[in-house]
């Protein structure tokens, strides 16, 4: 039996915390309400991986999780409970780390000519004429030849295999490349079995040759020659040994071994030279993560073998699509899918930037929430604090809070520094396409770069999906081309405007040609990417005037969202995507949601909030190292210690190295400043070891700690009774005050959770109240409300109605109410530290009916309810209507 998703629970697998640990909890988590338990990805990654986005087998389950028998047991142990299992996949990259993943280093074994060629966006025609048909590696810690001569590199021979390696990484030799080394190595003997080697070594194909016939050659050829080495060795051991001996003096030579590594196919380089001439796609920035062409079927089928037949044998009911937007072409993907498991709840990790629509001809269920967690939280956030929050950041950094135009420096810096091949790839291509048009022959590479540069740049959002072929162009698609486009147009007026409306043509499909074609499907890669290194790591650790508003699909620039618009979007969201996720917190989320509800406060308490920062920042002078840091780190330190306290010096030390190094401003990931970053160590440690100003820092917090809870009760209810499927996750179920990964995957204690949950069915609600610092309440909420959502799928399913409850009186502002299905009713409380607790004459216009309030077990008559009547027991309130069961 399918089960109907209710709730997700997100489990972040690792090896400490495998498929039999999943399993372990599956009887807590259905206790709590929980429909799908949502796994993170569990097929083989790289050793060690914490997180399994780091794909390097998708043929098989992660053996550091339990491999496929844990996964057996938890199917069995889920199917006992009556729930049911959502997958995170990858189908966008695979790692490529050493020999872990097979179908990689069979790419460098034997080039374009691998079987596995085809898996991998590696543009092989665009290597440079000094290494053709091979992939650059930008592995080394130094220039090429540096390396070679401090014999770092080393070749490797063992049960008749050859390998090359530096340091940790290895890889694989051509077997064709080693007649010269075999007959070296047995000057001396007359053996028949080596000139059999020598010869078969010197007939295989050389690496560019592609035909089927080759490849089929080349690889038999492969499995006789390292049979007989083995054999060789074995029965005359001091052939092996002549072997080793050659191997060695190799090493020893860096002429000799410069020549053998010339014959491969690949090109080991300074690890800098990524930034501008890497051949293959990547995730984002990290060179590890190569890019897969799923767009043919074949690679499909591989990369999808195993979700899919889970799927189809009813073990999966759900499947989480990791990073469509790098793809070719997702439209075409999720139709594919679609095709192959039609029966699963499918959900795309699509971030929507304000105003974006995830596209309508996308056969899935909806996102993976981001859309929601930033709707929510804006409802929480005061428009009144947005003039006053502005002008501190001003007075402290001395620039201009102008996030659009920092958005756009962030962007053009990524584009340049970190995306730096994508972005020559695309102008070599566009050398190449402008060659076919006489009237645009002319253009040097650097205009076309120049002009490549600044509009994605401007970009909008992530990206457009015009398809090729069928000249797919949406309105959306013309519309933030165009918009893209004018912006560039206007920012470089010193190119040539023809340029860019030539730009404007190819990427809106309307200039015919493959290779047209070609350039705008390779652009659409290239702004995903730029949006979110540019604005999610760069921008979003710069623009510090409310750090709560800087998240994964959010515009920090849009100061609150009213109840209005709020309503708006839930009842569309109900008429689009019933059965979309609802997220507050993920594994990608800047901050918890617990952290960002009460940090949402200080927009209602600008000044007591800049006298305390002006305070703190003069007191802490005697703490700083030569000016270090710098005010902006400074003040995000602050809100972070407001937000995540208490917190130890060691996780603060930890998050503040990591948001430096994406603000890219004085030290980054791939150009530390040692001495930048001790500064900020330093500072950290010194003002959490001030005892006075910790005092300080505890009292301004105590201010925050209730009406931050409340903040976050409310927008739990506002997550699971809204049109969607509520995710929860891990651990999130109490207080949760993490921030940025990896502080938000350490460990969860599940025994301390089973406990508290055991513990509420003998609690009245003061006493749940009252056990406050232990999470009780917020745990309460999500029982309850998972219970109704159980016991009334057609009142708050994907058929349950969604109408805005009309409040009144003089603080009818600070409430949110709503109706789902006539039968359940829901209200909260906002912008709860002006309110003060002070409702007055505000009451809530309920349908007619016995209401009770499954939080408190108070029942109310409709009609006009005193919200200060339905909020004095318990923060929030859900109502169910006592007649009229479904």
């Amino acid at each position: 039996m399918r089960p109907e998703p209710v709730a997700t629970y997100r489990l972040q697998l690792r090896p400490e915390f495998g498929l039999d640990a999943a399993a372990g909890v599956v009887a807590y988590l259905s206790r709590l309400g929980i429909s799908h338990v949502y796994l993170s990805p569990c097929l083989q990654a790289v050793r060690g991986s914490t997180h399994g986005y780091d794909v390097v087998d998708p043929t098989r389950v992660n053996e550091e999780l339990g491999g496929e028998a844990a996964r057996r047991r938890l199917c069995d142990v889920l199917e006992a409970a009556g729930m049911g299992q959502m997958l995170d996949i990858v189908p966008n990259h695979m790692a490529v780390a050493g020999d872990q993943n097979p179908w990689w280093w069979d790419v460098l074994e034997n080039g374009p000519s691998s079987r596995y060629a085809l898996y991998f966006d590696v543009d092989w025609e665009a290597s440079e004429e000094r290494w053709p048909n091979k992939v650059l590696l930008p592995v080394l810690g130094d220039h090429y030849g540096r390396i070679l001569e401090a014999q770092d590199l080393q070749m490797r021979y063992r049960d008749g295999v050859f390998t090359l390696h530096y340091h940790e990484h290895a890889f694989p030799l051509d077997p064709s490349t080693l007649s010269d080394l075999l007959c070296k190595a047995y000057a001396t003997s007359d053996s028949e079995l080596l000139g059999f080697i020598a010869e078969s070594c010197s007939r295989l194909p050389r690496p560019h040759v592609t035909l089927g016939w080759a490849v089929e050659r080349r690889h038999r050829d492969k499995d006789v020659i390292r049979r007989l080495l083995v054999q060789l060795g074995g029965e005359e051991p001091a052939a092996d040994a002549a072997i080793r001996d050659h191997v060695d003096r190799i090493n020893t030579d860096p002429d000799a071994l410069d020549e053998l590594i010339e014959k491969q196919n690949y090109r080991l380089a300074w690890w800098r030279t990524a930034g501008r001439d890497l051949g293959y796609r990547r995730f984002f920035d990290i060179n590890d993560l190569a890019g897969l062409r799923v767009e043919e079927e074949e690679v499909f089928d591989a990369i999808h073998a195993l979700p899919i037949r889970w799927a189809r044998a009813g073990e999966v009911h759900g499947l989480r699509i990791d990073h469509p937007d790098g793809l070719r072409d997702p439209t075409r993907y999720f139709h594919r899918l679609h095709a192959a498991c039609p029966d699963a709840w499918v959900v795309a990790e699509k971030i929507l930037e304000p105003g974006e629509s995830l596209p309508a001809d996308w056969p899935v269920a909806g996102t993976t929430g981001y859309d929601f967690l930033n709707r929510v939280q804006g409802l929480f956030a005061d428009p009144a604090g947005e003039a006053p929050l502005t002008r501190l950041l001003e007075e402290l950094t001395g620039e201009a809070a102008d996030f659009a135009e920092l958005v756009h420096d962030c962007k053009r810096q990524v584009v340049k520094e970190l995306l730096g091949s994508e972005l020559n790839r695309l102008v070599s291509l566009s050398v190449d396409v402008c060659e076919r048009h006489r009237r645009h022959r002319d253009y040097t590479r650097h205009e076309l770069y120049q002009v490549l540069l600044e509009v994605a740049a401007c970009f909008p959002v992530y990206r457009t999906y015009v398809r090729h072929p069928d000249g797919t162009v949406s309105e959306a698609d013309v519309r933030y081309v165009t918009q893209a486009i004018d912006q560039a147009r206007e920012r470089r007026a010193e190119l040539d405007p023809e340029l860019f409306g030539f730009l404007h043509g190819l990427l809106l499909l309307r200039i015919p040609g493959d290779r047209e074609a070609e350039l705008a499907t390779r652009f659409q890669q290239l702004t995903g990417p730029a949006m979110a290194k540019g604005m999610e790591d760069t921008a979003f650790y710069r623009f510090h005037r409310l750090i709560a508003l800087n998240e994964v699909g959010g515009d920090p620039a849009c100061f609150g969202v009213s109840v209005e618009h709020f309503h708006d979007a839930c009842a569309q969201a109900l008429a689009r995507h019933p059965q979309s996720l609802l997220a507050t917190s993920t594994h990608d989320t800047k901050r918890s949601e617990d952290v960002r509800a009460r940090l949402l406060l200080l927009s209602e308490m600008p000044d007591k909030w800049t006298a305390a920062v002006h305070h703190w920042t003069k007191r802490n002078a005697v703490h700083r190292s030569d000016e270090l840091p710098d005010p902006p780190t400074e003040y995000l330190l602050y809100q972070t210690l407001v937000g995540a306290w208490p917190i130890d010096a060691q996780r603060m030390a930890g998050y503040m190295e990591k948001a430096v190094r994406e603000a890219k401003l004085h030290t980054s990931w791939t150009q530390p400043n040692d001495g930048y970053e001790q500064a900020v160590r330093d500072f950290v440690n010194a003002v959490l070891q001030d005892s006075e100003f910790r005092a300080e820092l505890d009292d301004f917090v105590k201010l925050l700690v209730t009406p931050g809870r409340i903040n976050g009760l409310s927008q739990t209810l506002l997550k699971l009774t809204t049109p969607g499927v509520p995710d929860i996750y891990q651990g999130a179920e109490l207080w949760d005050l993490s921030l940025v990964d990896p502080d938000n995957r350490r460990p969860v204690d599940f025994v301390i959770r089973e406990r508290l949950l055991a513990e509420l069915e003998g609690l009245s609600v003061a006493e749940i109240l009252a056990r406050s610092d232990e999470g009780m309440p917020k745990l309460w909420v999500i029982r309850q409300a998972l219970r109704v959502r159980r016991d009334h799928p057609r009142w708050l399913g994907p058929q349950g109605e969604y109408r805005p409850l009309r409040l009144t009186g003089g603080r009818a502002a600070h409430g949110v109410a709503f109706l789902r299905g006539e039968g359940v009713a829901v209200l909260v409380p906002r912008l709860v530290h002006a309110l003060g607790g002070e409702w007055g004459d505000t009451a809530l216009h309920l349908p007619a009916g016995h209401w009770r309030n499954v939080l408190t077990e108070e029942v109310v008559d409709g009609g006009e309810a005193p919200v200060a009547s339905l909020l004095g027991s318990f923060p929030v309130a859900l109502l169910v209507r006592e007649e009229h069961r479904p």
